[in-house]
């Protein structure tokens, strides 16, 4: 116990340091500010460059293995059409996640539309199961990006921050303190 306490004193002591004056307190409030736009400023340069509402996804399940595996990152990009053996990501309306899977076929139909069926490389059976109620077909407007790149397993952390909440607040308070104390 006295072990938290002297812990506890040690960051009460240097936050009375670092804010010792209010113009150092606004100082550092300001930083912070600048940090946070800056991160929006780059999502919204890539948002635009991409064409994708979100540039950067993480594959979720292990359905798309040995290619992509849980925790990998993909770079999206707005493609203009879809081949056959395309990694997409889609998103069918009313459900909340987005999938990343390979588009196996592609029908044209009478009316010059395409219709796209897609299955994960690791499942057995296409995606139809996942798809919408009496729906058979993905439309152009569900796909969301194509697959550019990818970097392994930097997307972990993600995973393991929503599935550990406390994670997730351990490091935001972590961070804020390394922030507020000066540290870089």
């Amino acid at each position: 116990m006295d072990f938290i306490k002297e812990q506890y004193d040690s960051v009460k002591l240097e936050f009375k340091k670092t804010f010792r004056n209010t113009r150092d307190g606004i100082s550092h409030i300001l930083s912070i500010i600048c940090l946070l736009l800056n991160a929006l400023m780059i999502w919204k340069l890539l948002v635009v460059i991409t064409g994708c509402e979100s540039p950067i996804v993480v594959v979720l399940s292990g359905s798309m293995e040995p290619g992509y595996y849980r925790g990998d990152t993909l770079t999206l990009y707005k493609p203009t059409t879809v081949n056959a053996g395309d990694v997409v990501v889609y998103q069918i309306n009313g459900k909340e996640i987005p999938i990343v899977h390979r588009i196996m076929n592609i029908h044209k139909s009478e009316d010059n539309t395409f219709h796209l069926l897609s299955k994960g490389d690791n499942n057995n059976v296409d995606d139809r199961g996942l798809y919408a109620d009496h729906q058979y077909w993905l439309q152009n407007e569900h796909v969301l990006g194509l697959s550019i790149g990818y970097a392994p397993y930097i997307g972990i952390v993600t995973i393991w921050v929503n599935d550990y909440p406390a994670l997730k607040w351990g490091i935001i308070s972590l961070m804020l303190m390394m922030i507020l104390l000066g540290y870089e």
